[in-house]
């Protein structure tokens, strides 16, 4: 097929039958998982990013609501979240499961809690200590609340644990992203445990993996613990 494909462009398909038409006007048989081959693993994550973000919106505020607190027993019951001592965070956007109340829960049993910050100079975001989220968060570049100015840097190798948000992930710890790698380039080379927090929805068969696509350890939603799965 890839070497007959000099010689004519294939301009329509019908997979139900697995023949495609040509621009010379014949037909040719193929099979699906060759053109699905050909669809590089950038186009395919915008794709899904696309109808992540739809069941996303649809969902309602009372099941975001219920959902989210059943997310939060489920990582405070865990035994990775109860070991840990200091713990990468995130302040959650309107569609992310809403795990506030495990920030002050955090600080709350005398915890480090980091949140991620975004470094103008080095267009990255660094971990950032924060003791007191009535004072020391603010709207950051992406309309995100992060910590303020003031607030100091949190080496990772400081930090046992993250959790890690996404548009959506996988049972062997891939993750989709919003496309920017400021998360991948956050986490490379972390040694602590990787924990990915989504709604159920937001669990899918596979996501495509790019060489820099950092691998999580778990996925937690409101209804499972999924260990991440090794090849």
């Amino acid at each position: 097929f890839f070497k007959q494909k000099t010689a004519y462009e294939i301009v329509d398909c019908d997979w139900s039958s697995d023949v495609c038409s040509s621009d010379l006007g014949s037909s040719v048989r193929v099979r699906p998982a060759v053109f699905q081959a050909m669809t590089s693993p950038a186009d395919t994550k915008s794709a899904l990013r696309a109808r992540l973000r739809a069941e996303l919106k649809a969902l309602s505020t009372e099941a975001r609501v219920a959902a989210s607190t059943e997310l939060c027993a489920r990582v405070k019951s865990s035994a990775a979240w109860q070991s840990a001592r200091a713990l990468l965070l995130f302040f959650p956007v309107p569609s992310e499961p809403d795990i506030s109340p495990l920030l002050a829960d955090l600080l709350a049993a005398g915890k480090l809690l980091a949140l991620p910050r975004f470094n103008a100079a080095t267009q990255a975001y660094e971990a950032v200590r924060v003791l007191d989220l009535a004072r020391e968060l603010a709207e950051g570049p992406f309309k995100v609340r992060e910590p303020v100015a003031e607030c100091p840097v949190v080496p990772m190798n400081r930090l046992d644990l993250a959790l890690v948000p996404g548009l959506g992930f996988d049972a062997r710890g891939g993750r989709l992203g919003r496309g920017m790698g400021h998360y991948d380039r956050l986490l490379a080379g972390f040694a602590g445990l990787k924990i990915g927090v989504a709604f159920d929805g937001q669990i899918v068969p596979e996501i495509p993996r790019e060489p820099h696509d950092i691998a999580l350890d778990a996925v937690v939603t409101p209804t499972r613990w999924i260990e991440a799965k090794r090849d």
